[in-house]
């Protein structure tokens, strides 16, 4: 009886035991979910703080855009007041207000350049006011022929049928997409748009592509026998993309405070 009472007794120390240590995982469980939400509450409090950040100093303490220096050839000194636009279209025209009507932006409202570059994002385009005989419309609203290519050709179809020549840019240095386009009338001149294939290779490549040496593939071709030499072509591609825009019309990057004294753009809703 009394070994019989000893089985008992070491049995129940040995489930107890057992049951203590399950606890201890949970606990440990638990600790470690609790540190994990702490962990990704502070970083969505840093990335806010870091956007918060960016925005104060892209607009300035003035209500400007940051400038900054670059050397060009022959010694001098460029200022430029922003990077350039990931996405934007170029049309040959000295009315912003039509280039607002064709893309039939909602709720237009007449902005200065600050105030049009800052809100341009999501679903909101900046018209500029003309920059020679070029309008630009920026914004990352515009559709990209990467997400959409039948979106990008049906908008800049029908602007062109609208307002005559339109050119198209966009680039993304992270995915490494671009893409570019040059219609006239409402008839595709010349398009390449690269988003990890080809998406779209419509006209003879330009003049001004051959002579800055750009890489385009025909569609279904992923690769060239070419593609392993350095340097990458599709970065060489995206750094030359600025110099065919400003080959083609107006590269935004090249503008400085001159033209952020004058006119007014329109920034608005595209639909």
């Amino acid at each position: 009886m009394n070994h019989l009472r000893e089985f008992f007794l070491l049995g129940g120390s040995a489930e107890g035991s057992r049951a203590a240590q399950g606890g201890d995982y949970v606990a440990v469980f638990m600790l470690a979910l609790l540190f994990l939400i702490l962990a990704m509450g502070a970083l969505f409090v840093w990335l806010a703080a870091r956007q918060a950040r960016a925005r104060q100093d892209w607009s300035g303490p003035e209500g400007r855009f940051p400038t900054r220096t670059h050397w060009m050839e022959g010694g001098m000194l460029r200022t430029e007041a922003f990077e350039s636009p990931c996405r934007w279209i170029a049309v040959r025209t000295t009315d912003p207000r039509a280039v607002q009507k064709a893309l039939r932006l909602a709720n237009p409202t007449i902005c200065t350049w600050a105030e049009g570059m800052a809100e341009a994002r999501e679903r909101r385009i900046f018209i500029t006011p003309p920059i020679g005989e070029w309008v630009l419309a920026v914004g990352p609203g515009l559709p990209d022929p990467g997400d959409d290519v039948d979106e990008c050709f049906h908008l800049l179809t029908d602007l062109s049928r609208k307002l005559g020549l339109v050119q198209y840019f966009s680039f993304n240095r992270a995915l490494g997409h671009h893409a570019w386009a040059r219609l006239d009338a409402g008839e595709v001149l010349r398009a390449y748009a690269w988003a990890g294939h080809v998406a779209w290779n419509q006209g003879p490549p330009s003049p001004a592509e051959l002579g800055l040496g750009l890489h385009c593939l025909a569609y279904l071709e992923t690769h060239a026998s070419d593609w392993s030499e350095a340097p990458d072509p599709v970065l060489q591609n995206i750094e030359r993309l600025p110099i065919l825009a400003a080959r083609w019309s107006v590269n935004p990057a090249s503008l400085d405070e001159r033209h952020f004294t004058t006119g007014r753009g329109i920034v608005g809703e595209i639909t």
